[in-house]
């Protein structure tokens, strides 16, 4: 479950394994800077998220400045995962969208992660391939080197 799926409006009743995290919820207040640290991604970025609404709702200090929390780190843990199946960012934000609106959109939430995984498996089995192709290369390469007279490839 992402930190959006947990908020009070209810959503998904099923979680991924716990991630540990550098503080306790409740003491859980993180700057732009830490959580870059922390996720990789740089405060541009983080503000980009929040700008185009992938982000949910960042706290703000008395201050102004932004106040994460590890509910919003595991939605950045979510939202990387969907970067690294390749999905668009348009449907990123879309999801999130979905998200917030409540439980009668599980149902298109569904079919777009559907949709990804799909598009995921495909670029899996496009991948074997290749690497079959690039092993086949590599065992021509080492028999050639250890042959007495190398053929040309």
């Amino acid at each position: 479950m992402t930190a959006m799926e947990s908020t009070s409006a209810g959503t998904d009743a099923c979680t991924a394994a716990p991630r540990a995290h550098p503080r306790p919820e409740g003491q859980d207040r993180y700057t732009i800077g830490e959580v870059a640290a922390l996720t990789g991604l740089t405060a541009h970025t983080l503000r980009w998220y929040e700008r185009i609404g992938l982000m949910p709702h960042v706290d703000r200090s008395h201050t102004g400045q932004r106040r994460f929390t590890n509910r919003d780190l595991d939605w950045l843990a979510f939202v990387g995962k969907l970067r690294l199946t390749g999905m668009p960012v348009a449907d990123m934000v879309r999801y999130a969208e979905l998200l917030r609106e409540g439980e009668h959109t599980f149902e298109e939430r569904q079919e777009l992660l559907e949709a990804t995984r799909r598009d995921v498996k495909t670029r899996i089995a496009e991948l074997q391939d290749t690497l079959a192709v690039l092993d086949h290369k590599i065992d021509f390469y080492a028999s050639a080197r250890r042959a007495p007279e190398r053929p040309c490839a």
